[in-house]
């Protein structure tokens, strides 16, 4: 029997979405003290990555805190026919990932909310992720659904998955600069997220040494 179009995308949907909750599901469904989202829905925190919900939300809001008075600035400093744009991460970055799993993923509210001021300012934002690309359409959507303009998604291909992370995202960040945009400014949470140059600044969120990915 032959299976139809729309049938092959809903599989390969489901399996995606599968494949996500797989990576994004902490180890430990105990409830961090204390902890809750934006929502007010408690949020899990992993064994290995027991971080404070609270405190975390308050680190991502510092820095923040630092990066939109930048933005601002600069977005005003615009050079005539420029085209600026903000690389992000994703795990931990613009999404809740290591507090719980559901989907679509919460986003983290301190960077949606300097995502939302760039992207109402003609800013483009573009993603840089070391997901495989089995998530894209999972993924994509989740970040459109909590209010993030998607102007690119770069997750890892097949041969990209065999790579070095930061060399890869440098070589993304490359590529958004060869479409003609200026990356204005880097948010990320990891070393590799930032390193390799290729943005006029860079915003680090807390990864508590690793402890959240």
């Amino acid at each position: 029997m032959t299976r139809r179009p729309w049938a092959r995308r809903t599989a390969v949907t489901a399996v995606s979405v599968a494949a996500l909750a797989a990576m994004a599901a902490p180890a430990d469904a105990a409830t961090t003290s204390g902890s809750t989202s934006s929502t007010g829905v408690p949020r899990a925190s992993s064994a290995s990555a027991a971080v404070d919900y609270a405190t975390w939300q308050q680190d991502c809001r510092t820095v923040m805190d630092q990066a939109l008075p930048y933005l601002q600035a600069r977005i005003a400093a615009a050079r005539p026919g420029e085209k600026p744009a903000v690389v992000f991460d994703i795990d931990n970055t613009t999404l809740e990932t290591d507090f719980g799993f559901s989907y679509p993923q919460p986003a983290n509210q301190p960077v949606l909310n300097v995502a939302r001021y760039a992207q109402q300012h003609g800013v483009r934002l573009f993603f840089v992720t070391a997901r495989p690309g089995i998530v894209y359409w999972p993924t994509e959507y989740n970040l459109e659904h909590d209010g993030y303009d998607v102007s690119g998604l770069y997750v890892r291909g097949l041969f990209d998955l065999f790579k070095d992370v930061a060399a890869y995202k440098t070589a993304q960040r490359v590529d958004i600069e060869n479409k003609g945009y200026t990356i204005i400014a880097n948010i990320g949470n990891s070393a590799t997220d930032l390193s390799g140059g290729h943005a006029e600044k860079t915003f680090k969120l807390p990864d508590y040494d690793g402890q959240l990915s």
